[in-house]
């Protein structure tokens, strides 16, 4: 290896430098030759802004794509979703149908747009657990959009109110009721600043198999990995795949009564704020396994290699798609049908569709 990785980055946090730190890497400023700068969506609009006239060389890569804002704005990430529905119906694609009223069965988010506002279907009849509302954050890395290739964290957890849910119109206001968000919730009366008021992922799994049946609690997460590889679909056409990028998004997904997923929003830049010593510990963990992919063996980058890193630097993510491998074994046509069956009203399943990521998603 020909010297040390220069970083740099805009974002003070521990789970970061330590990460960098441990790898030997040396810290610069952005003024200075760099490496590797992780960066806040407000940095890498100046850095590739045209009045900037800045050129990344072969040996820099920042944690977002330029134009991540088509994925993680809400009222683009609309646009975006209608214009890839409206190509699927060209194609005949049955992730197109509609019902008798003309509305998309298989809806990745519902949203319409008014003047200057997007305005988000509240789901009012949301799944519960103790009596409590919860959502879902889903760590989501994209390493090149064309050819489409993402990975899945599995350790993703559950955000739990401090209040019963209750849906009288007496208590809209109240946030402690309606609305997950810990930077909001850390101030309830109920908060427990132990575990934060999360649960992990797996621990959510297990409570829907012993509760609602392994068969229907697979085909939600199956479900959850095709809203979230849809959506990446839905945007690569206009992403600018610069080859310097890579980025690690925060998807954000409430399960219905009918647990039925909707996808509620995706983020650019997920907090890396710890609330709890398990929360420092996953996000600590999830730096370090995005680092792994996205600077091999903790060397000087170089964007010409192909970003397919070997399963063992994979760490806890797992390859949600990979469209290579998928054209190449006629997957994805297999993707289609299968999933655009097992969504539908009338739908049935195959027995092995909620098998593991990667048996479903190759």
């Amino acid at each position: 290896m020909a010297g040390k990785v220069k970083w740099v980055t805009d974002i003070e946090k521990s789970v970061l430098i330590n990460n960098f730190e441990k790898r030997g890497w040396v810290q610069v400023t952005e003024n200075e030759d760099w490496n590797f700068y992780w960066m806040s969506v407000q940095t890498i609009r100046n850095v590739f802004s045209v009045e900037a006239g800045y050129r990344l060389s072969d040996d820099q890569i920042v944690n977002h794509f330029p134009n991540h804002y088509e994925l993680t704005r809400k009222d683009l990430m609309v646009k975006n979703i209608k214009r890839y529905r409206k190509e699927l119906e060209k194609e005949g694609s049955p992730l197109a149908e509609k019902d008798e009223n003309g509305k998309y069965l298989y809806l990745f988010v519902s949203q319409s747009n008014k003047e200057a506002y997007v305005i988000s279907l509240y789901i009012n009849n949301p799944l519960l657990i103790g009596g409590r509302k919860f959502d879902l954050r889903l760590y989501v890395l994209v390493s090149t959009y064309r050819p489409l290739r993402c990975y899945m964290y599995k350790l993703g957890f559950c955000r739990f109110c401090t209040v019963k849910y209750t849906p009288s119109t007496s208590e809209l206001d109240n946030m402690f009721v309606h609305l997950t968000n810990v930077a909001i919730q850390k101030h309830g009366e109920d908060y427990n600043h132990i575990h934060g008021g999360k649960w992990t992922v797996s621990n959510l799994r297990l409570y829907l198999e012993s509760t609602r049946g392994k068969e229907v609690t697979s085909k939600l997460f199956d479900e959850i990995h095709w809203i979230i590889v849809q959506s990446l679909k839905a945007v690569a056409p206009v992403m600018n795949n610069d080859k310097h990028c890579f980025e690690c998004y925060g998807y954000d997904i409430i399960i219905d009564d009918k647990l039925k997923p909707w996808l509620i929003e995706v983020n650019a830049s997920p907090s890396l704020t710890s609330s709890t010593a398990n929360d420092r510990i996953l996000k600590y963990n999830l730096i370090n396994d995005t680092l792994n992919i996205a600077v091999p063996n903790g060397e000087i980058p170089d964007c010409k290699w192909n970003k397919s890193p070997p399963k063992e630097v994979l760490g806890n993510y797992e390859i949600l798609y990979d469209e290579e491998l998928a054209q190449g074994d006629g997957a994805d046509r297999e993707l289609r049908s299968r999933q655009g069956q097992s969504l539908g009203p009338r739908a049935g399943r195959s027995r092995d569709s909620g098998r593991a990521i990667l048996t479903t998603w190759k």
